[in-house]
């Protein structure tokens, strides 16, 4: 029912913007007349309800409580508190670690009921609210609006932990990170107040709006609204954020690992990394393309590169024959598949089974990350081509994403994000189906980050090669001394210098580390 009165909200934007902030108002006022559903151990949606998207992670608090407005999450906040109780928030329940999940919570806050995306006249911008999934906010940006947000490819995420992260997609190249083009965000912090920050100079809260420019979910409170435009941006709501293209441009090739060697992988590798080392400057023209390559462990039977791009860039065919060229370059063997396609921008963003982790029957997955502020060095690749041809597991591999462009273009201090002069971000990962293989499949990931980062503790200690990880991609081992031994904790891995400004805001916000996890900000 809420995704409906979301399309006709941007639908009624044709006769006035004012239209659709009364009807959201309307429609919170409801919400606010009554209580937040509470679900205990017993009652027959507890168990529908326990599961986020990783099965790995089960636990079994007091209560879920489903909010569908703020009202209702400073009533959560509040009981927690008084109650001493860990509180944790999920939105679209995507955390690849148990930090929603953890044994301690004893109250989970589920947003997914709060999901409007409208466009807010006062504020002149686009409020976003935390359950509302990445495919929701597209279609109702394009719809009533026809703009968009640089956000991710699975459209199951929830924006609500994925804005605080920081937040990438295919469009980052060229427009930046979602969080640069984040105008505000209403947080319910530790005491139980709704706090509205926003990054104008003379707010007096606007060190809490640029802790969730990047400093992640789950640390300075609870945010039940997030506001939108980019900055700079004038005119009416149709020129505040990027425009959304038309159609994507995207070639997929395959390859066998039937035809493939150690020397043909690694050959793909560095091409993509050549590639992205000369072409990921703010500004090029080549920052439109949006590059991911994938190599399976050997006995996952495959390997594949993708490039999309708006189709309707100048020379958009041209750009994307020129990226395929140069990473193939060299790699003279059989392709299983070679296509070239356009789609309707909305028809690829929202599409069901995009950048989902496998089917219903694979929810188990453990995936550790790494920023590459240029390719991995040669005994790096020496390493990620032993480890994909080694003794492994069908459902591991390597994905090398992308990033860089207008990404760059942004002061690593101005936003919580401090990696801004990357090309690349690295995700190992192992995805599988049965509790059984929980053992082999965590082994075999964590001993192949490993072996990579062999020279820097095991894990992706910044220098002239690796820049730390990110938060989005949430991996609990960088806070354990048994998979980190270069002596830098998870948080400065994560943040950099920006963490102790970080810790400046949680113990302004959250002294009490009301807020927190395995990952999160401590108070300093």
């Amino acid at each position: 029912m809420r995704e409906n009165q979301v399309s006709r909200r941007g639908l009624l934007a044709g006769a006035g913007a004012a239209a659709v902030v009364l009807a959201a108002g309307r429609g919170e006022a409801a919400a606010e007349t009554s209580a937040a559903v509470i679900v205990r151990p017993g009652d027959s949606r507890y168990e529908n309800l326990l599961r986020g998207n990783n099965f790995r992670f089960v636990n079994r608090p007091d209560e879920i409580r489903v909010a569908a407005s703020a009202d209702q999450v400073v009533r959560a906040v509040r009981d927690a508190v008084r109650s001493n109780r860990r509180i944790a928030m999920r939105s679209g329940g995507h955390c690849f670690e148990n930090l929603t999940a953890g044994q301690d919570v004893r109250l989970l806050l589920d947003l997914s009921p709060m999901n409007a995306v409208g466009y807010d006249a006062g504020k002149r911008a686009f409020f976003v609210e935390p359950g509302a999934t990445l495919g929701q906010v597209y279609r109702a940006l394009l719809t009533g609006w026809n703009v968009t947000i640089p956000g991710g490819g699975c459209p199951e995420v929830g924006a609500g932990g994925h804005i605080a992260g920081g937040g990438y997609g295919p469009l980052s190249r060229r427009y930046g990170s979602v969080v640069d083009h984040l105008y505000g965000v209403e947080v319910v912090v530790a005491d139980g107040r709704t706090v509205t920050a926003t990054r104008e100079p003379d707010d007096p809260n606007r060190d809490l709006w640029w802790a969730h420019t990047g400093g992640g979910g789950g640390n300075f409170g609870v945010v039940t609204r997030y506001w939108l435009r980019s900055p700079g941006a004038t005119g009416g709501p149709g020129q505040l954020l990027p425009p959304a293209p038309k159609e994507m441009l995207q070639h997929v090739i395959f390859w066998s690992w039937e035809h493939l060697t150690e020397q043909t992988l690694a050959r793909l590798i560095r091409n993509f990394g050549e590639w992205h080392e000369r072409n990921s400057a703010p500004g090029a023209r080549e920052a439109g393309v949006y590059g991911i390559l994938e190599a399976s462990h050997r006995t996952g039977g495959t390997a594949f590169l993708s490039v999309q791009l708006d189709a309707g860039l100048p020379d958009a065919d041209g750009l994307a024959t020129r990226f395929v060229e140069a990473v193939t370059a060299g790699v003279d063997v059989p392709r299983a598949l070679d296509l070239r396609r356009t789609m309707p921008w909305l028809h690829r963003m929202t599409w069901p089974g995009t950048g989902e982790p496998g089917d219903v029957l694979t929810r188990r997955y453990k995936i550790k990350t790494g920023y590459l502020r240029r390719q991995f060095t040669e005994a790096q690749l020496a390493a990620v081509c032993r480890n994909l041809t080694n003794d492994g597991v069908p459902g591991g591999s390597l994905l090398l994403v992308g990033y860089g462009g207008q990404a760059g273009a942004v002061a690593p201090d101005a936003t919580a994000i401090a990696q801004r002069d990357e090309v690349m971000k690295a995700v190992y990962q192992a995805i599988w189906a049965d509790e059984a293989d929980d053992a082999a499949n965590l082994a075999w990931v964590r001993n192949f980050y490993r072996d990579v980062y062999a020279e820097t503790g095991g894990v992706p200690v910044p220098n002239d090669v690796n820049d730390g990880s990110y938060i989005n991609y949430a991996n609990a081992d960088l806070a354990d001394p048994a998979w980190n031994t270069s002596g830098v904790s998870a948080q400065r891995l994560y943040y950099k210098d920006n963490y102790p400004r970080l810790q400046r805001v949680k113990a302004k916000w959250d002294p009490r580390n009301v807020f927190r996890h395995s990952l999160s900000v401590q108070p300093q």
